[in-house]
């Protein structure tokens, strides 16, 4: 009997083994491991009356930005004795100093799923800035996935940290012809 049963028992298990079904639907792609994928796009241009001291950058056509999506601002604020860039996070305040006083200069952005805008606040008159507050102004868009954000194993506000990181895989740098735009309607 116990021969009948272990005979009746590989029978069955090599029949249920070799049983095929209808192909199931594709998974999603795969990832290069656990990586997250960032992209991080560079704009240069200045800042002026004309562009109502605003710089607008539309994300391109073939670009996916996910309403979870993390948007992060960098601004080259100098380079090091040895050509190290020194990049910081917006906004960013500066202290003016003039003969009426002090005034606060801020960089600033805003995103939405379409764009960024980089501007400048300030409650004196812009006329005033040197050519190195708004001239040549170069930033880093950084689009980073939510779920690398809420890890926090990085300090955002470090522009290196966040290049470096090996939780994320960062498509390369797309530095973008800039044509300084106005957002429609501002």
């Amino acid at each position: 009997m116990k021969k009948i049963t272990f005979i009746l028992l590989i029978f069955t298990a090599v029949l249920i083994t070799s049983c095929e079904g209808p192909m199931g639907p594709p998974g999603l792609p795969g990832q290069d491991g656990d990586a997250l994928i960032g992209t991080i796009f560079e704009i240069q241009g200045d800042f002026t009356p004309d562009n109502k001291y605003k710089l607008f950058f539309e994300f391109p056509k073939d670009f996916k930005i996910y309403e979870t999506d993390v948007v992060l601002v960098y601004i080259l604020w100098e380079q090091t004795d040895n050509k190290t860039d020194v990049w910081r996070l917006l906004p960013q305040t500066v202290v003016l100093k003039s003969d009426e006083g002090t005034d606060v200069l801020q960089y600033n952005y805003d995103y939405t799923v379409a764009d960024v805008q980089v501007f400048l606040e300030g409650t004196f008159d812009f006329s005033t800035l040197l050519p190195g507050e708004w001239q040549n102004q170069v930033f880093r868009i950084a689009v980073l996935p939510a779920d690398f954000m809420a890890k926090k194993s990085v300090d955002e506000s470090d522009f290196n940290s966040i290049i470096n990181s090996k939780e994320i895989k960062l498509n390369t740098i797309k530095e973008v012809n800039f044509t300084q735009k106005i957002k429609p309607g501002i």
